[in-house]
């Protein structure tokens, strides 16, 4: 009835724009952007997630305890650091997820406490992922919510999940108000499988203000709303193919970044296909476009301004060590619509 399971990766990044800094969110300074969302620093060695899991499995109730530590726990808890050294970047452990799930039926259940989000392609966990780096639209979406959903499961190929939650990424509620989370999955065919995910909820922390200080829209009137597709498509044992498309809009305050006085979107697509040549090598590869014009999210040019990116990335996966080590040699071209990204003189 008890399960324990772990992993954690190592990596060297490279840059070929040679920044300066070692940065690979664009800007130098406080002024960095968010380019990406883990592989942050280039020109050296690091350590990525370590992981620690413990799962208890009855016929009426599940339980979860999944901790992390290590600089990528720290980015993917947005700064809500558990441990003693209880800074940012501080390597303290992190709560990944932890929750309790009740199984009244066969049919039906209910999962409370803090749980990864249902929201996009990819997780946090690196071994899952094909690709090491991580999408853009993973990156500008919720990482992990607290509350409580329930899923009924119609058949082996139908379920709906319905919930409330605090917010997203964020240990405590930044206001009263609670969001709406929803996912329905539907599996068309044999190997393929479709998920249809939402959210909707106010993240303001405070008013947005015009210039003059008068209130452009109150933290009440605030909203952030994300609609996303997922599937996936085995089309036979050795290829595969998946889809994730996005699109977000905010009006009013994000937790205290302010935002826009109008509704404005974000959005972009993914295809995801690899090939596996073997039982111990497979080719993969992602391209990405997505859409920050709007400059709602994090992902801005020089100035400042909202940027776009089309991203191409190529990941091997060689697996050796009877399984138990997974090699992920991967290169990663990001375009984008604007200069972003910092050269070695610290010009950009």
């Amino acid at each position: 009835k008890f399960t324990f399971s772990g992993n954690m990766d190592t990596v060297y990044l490279a840059n070929i724009n040679h920044p300066n800094t070692q940065s690979n969110l664009g800007l130098k300074g406080s002024n960095a952007g968010n380019a990406r969302a883990f592989d942050q620093k280039a020109g050296q060695f690091g350590i990525g997630l370590i992981q620690a899991k413990a799962m208890y499995t009855a016929d009426k109730v599940d339980a979860v305890m999944d901790l992390t530590f290590g600089t990528f726990a720290d980015l993917g808890n947005y700064g809500n650091n558990i441990g003693l050294l209880g800074t940012p970047g501080s390597t303290a452990l992190a709560i990944k997820q932890a929750y309790i799930v009740f199984k009244p039926t066969s049919k039906l259940s209910f999962t409370a406490g803090q749980f990864g989000t249902h929201i996009g392609y990819e997780v946090i966990d690196a071994p899952v992922n094909f690709n090491y780096s991580l999408s853009n639209l993973f990156n500008n979406g919720p990482f992990y919510h607290i509350g409580l959903k329930g899923q009924y499961t119609f058949s082996d190929r139908a379920y709906l999940m319905l919930g409330v939650v605090n917010n997203v990424d964020n240990l405590v509620d930044n206001n009263k108000k609670k969001g709406l989370i929803g996912q329905f999955f539907v599996s068309p065919d044999s190997g393929w499988n479709v998920y249809l995910n939402a959210i909707h909820s106010n993240e303001a922390s405070a008013d947005v203000l015009y210039r003059n200080n008068t209130v452009a829209v109150s933290a009440d009137k605030a909203s952030y709303t994300v609609f996303d597709l997922a599937t996936t498509y085995q089309i036979t044992s050795k290829f595969f193919l998946g889809l994730n498309a996005a699109t977000g809009m905010q009006k009013g305050d994000f937790q205290g970044g302010g935002g826009p006085t109008e509704s404005k979107s974000w959005g972009g697509v993914a295809v995801y296909t690899n090939y596996s040549f073997t039982d111990k090598f497979g080719l993969g590869l992602r391209y990405e476009t997505f859409d920050n014009k709007n400059g709602v999210r994090a992902l801005t040019d020089a100035a400042g301004n909202g940027a776009s990116v089309n991203s191409i990335t190529v990941t091997g996966n060689i697996t050796a060590a009877d399984g138990h080590v997974l090699l992920k040699p991967e290169f990663r071209l990001d375009s984008y619509s604007a200069d972003k990204f910092e050269k070695n003189d610290g010009s950009l």
